[in-house]
C-alpha cells in the first residue's frame, strides 16, 4: 500500500481553495474576506466569504486543518471501532448562494480523515464530492453538471459514478420533508480503494472537477430577469438548505462537536432565507415543476 502523505494532500487543498476563490471572484468582481483562525484543541484553518457580491450573495469557500486526541461523536457512530484514536482531519468546503434565483446554489468539499493508535495501522479515508440546489430548473443545466461529475469519475471506474450519485441522492434528502435538497451530483465517504495515491488521485479529479461543472450553468442564468415572485421563491427554497445543514449534515456535526470555529463552519447557511406555513405552489407554475421535474430521483445521463 502507498504511504499516507498528509502535506501533500493539505498542499493541495490550500491550492483548490486558491484557485476556486480567484474563479469565483473574478466572475463576481469581488474579493474573498479571508480569517485565519485556530482551534484550542490542535489545528485551524484559513476561512474565505464574500458577502453582497454582484452575483454571489453569499458565498464561502472554507480550508480546514484540525487534529486532536480523541474523535468526537459524529466520527465514531459508524465506526466504533475508531473510538479512542488521534485524528487528523483536513477539508475543503464551500456553499454559493447567488442573487439571481436562476443561479443554483452549489456545494462542494473534498477531505481527509485519519485516524492513529499507538502500535497499530493507521486508518484513514477520503471524502467529498459535489451537489446542485436550483431554484428554476433548467434540464441542460442538470445534464451538464451531471456529464463533468462523470466525467471526473469515469478513469477511476465504470462503477464510481453511479455508485456516488446514487450515494449523493441518498444523502442529500430531507427525510422530514420527504425530497432531496436538490438535483444531487456526487458524494462519496470512507474511500480507501487502491490505496492512497489512488484515493488521492480520485478525491483530486472531484475536487477540479467542480468549477468545470458550476461555471458554464452560473454564465448561462447570471443575467436572466427576475422578479420578487422568483426572489421570495429562493428564500423559501433556501429554508431547506438550512434545515439540511442543521439536522443532518455529518460535517456540520463533526466541526461543532469538535470545537470548529463556529462562524466558518456556519458560513454555509445563506444571509437571508424566509419559511412560510403550509406553503404549496401554483399548478403549473414553474415553481411547481421544480418539485415534479427536478426533485425526484432519477438518472441525468445515459
Amino acid at each position: 500500500m502507498s504511504q499516507i502523505d498528509i502535506e501533500a494532500v493539505k498542499h493541495y487543498l490550500l491550492t483548490l481553495q486558491d484557485r476556486i476563490c480567484e474563479a469565483l471572484s473574478a466572475e463576481d468582481g469581488t474579493p474573498f474576506r479571508e480569517d485565519v483562525w485556530s482551534r484550542p484543541g490542535g489545528g485551524g484553518g484559513r476561512t474565505r466569504v464574500l458577502e453582497e457580491g454582484a452575483l454571489i450573495e453569499k458565498g464561502g469557500v472554507n480550508f480546514s486543518h484540525v487534529h486532536g486526541e480523541g474523535l468526537p461523536p459524529s466520527a465514531t457512530a459508524n465506526r466504533p471501532e475508531l473510538a479512542g484514536r488521534s485524528f487528523n482531519a483536513m477539508g475543503v468546503s464551500l456553499v454559493i448562494h447567488p442573487r439571481n434565483p436562476y443561479v443554483p446554489t452549489s456545494h462542494a468539499n473534498v477531505r481527509l480523515f485519519v485516524a492513529e493508535k499507538d502500535g497499530e495501522a493507521p486508518v484513514w479515508w477520503f471524502g467529498g464530492g459535489y451537489d446542485l440546489t436550483p431554484y428554476y430548473g433548467f434540464h441542460e443545466d442538470v445534464v451538464h453538471w451531471h456529464r463533468t461529475a462523470k466525467k471526473a469519475c469515469d478513469p477511476f471506474g465504470a462503477d464510481v459514478y453511479p455508485r456516488f450519485k446514487q450515494w449523493c441522492d441518498e444523502y442529500f434528502y430531507l427525510k422530514h420533508r420527504g425530497e432531496a435538497r436538490g438535483v444531487g451530483g456526487l458524494f462519496f465517504d470512507d474511500f480507501n480503494q487502491g490505496g492512497f495515491d489512488n484515493a488521492f488521485a480520485l478525491m483530486r479529479s472531484v475536487g477540479d472537477s467542480y468549477l468545470d461543472a458550476y461555471l458554464p450553468i452560473v454564465r448561462r442564468r447570471k443575467d436572466t430577469d427576475y422578479g420578487e415572485r422568483e426572489r421570495q421563491f429562493q428564500l423559501y427554497r433556501r429554508g431547506r438548505y438550512v434545515e439540511f445543514n442543521l439536522v443532518y449534515d455529518r460535517g456540520t456535526l463533526f466541526g461543532l462537536q469538535s470545537g470548529g470555529r463556529t462562524e466558518s463552519i456556519l458560513m454555509s447557511l445563506p444571509s437571508l432565507v424566509r419559511w412560510q406555513y403550509d406553503w404549496q405552489p401554483e399548478p403549473g407554475s414553474d415553481e411547481e415543476k421544480l418539485y415534479t421535474e427536478f426533485l425526484p430521483r432519477r438518472e441525468w445521463i445515459e
